[in-house]
């Protein structure tokens, strides 16, 4: 076996037994991949909430595509995301985005450096950050080769197509402040997530977007 130390994003967990989890992350070595955490509930399962940013060796076996971490930490607390139910919230939503969108094995060149400076941004932001997730979708087509234009994008929103055009022509701070009512918001949501979609030929299902229409009405 052999043990690298690196850094993954979590994206979400599936439990294995009574005490290991499988932690799928992206990192900038192997892209979106799932690894085992035997010991989960002694490491502590709020090292594995979304978004979270981790320290760990990674333990390669060559009997198994399955490979090991061991001596995980948080690279960065995140303060301001875990005691914001709102931020919180939105990083379920962005975790299950970058879950149902990256494949298993996928790795894209720069991926993983623009996903942990969204996830920073989002925790520093003090106010004014509602509109964040529309900014993030856009960003990812963006970070996934997609290069979005509004030409591109608008068939997809509908009648909501003009909302999208600041986010799309504005600084990522005016688009922050530019207002939309929550229900404008997920119409966006749902048309990047269906743009996302057609550009990568398979369904995105993201469950955590209705929790976020609640919180945001």
């Amino acid at each position: 076996m052999t043990r690298e130390t690196a850094e993954l994003i979590v994206l979400s967990t599936t439990k294995v037994g009574e005490s290991a989890v499988v932690v799928h992350t992206l990192s900038r070595e192997w892209g979106r991949r799932g690894f085992l955490v035997p010991s989960a509930k002694k490491a502590g399962m709020s090292l594995f909430l979304p978004l979270n940013i981790l320290e760990a060796d990674v333990v390669e076996n060559p009997k198994s595509e399955l490979w090991s971490l061991k001596n995980i930490h948080a690279r960065d607390a995140l303060n301001g995301i875990r005691s914001n139910v709102h931020k919180n919230t939105m990083s379920l939503f962005l975790a299950e985005v970058l879950l149902r969108t990256v494949r298993e094995g996928a790795y894209e060149d720069g991926l993983y450096e623009w996903c942990t400076g969204s996830i920073l941004t989002l925790d520093a932001l003090q106010s004014d950050y509602a509109n964040f997730h529309v900014r993030f979708l856009l960003e990812l087509s963006g970070a996934l080769g997609f290069r979005p234009s509004f030409q591109d994008v608008a068939p997809f929103a509908g009648d909501n197509a003009l909302a999208l055009k600041p986010f799309l022509e504005c600084s990522f701070t005016e688009s922050m402040l530019y207002p939309l009512s929550g229900e404008t918001r997920s119409n966006l949501c749902e048309a990047l997530l269906r743009y996302l979609e057609f550009h990568t030929e398979q369904p995105i299902r993201v469950k955590s977007l209705d929790v976020l229409r609640e919180l945001y009405r």
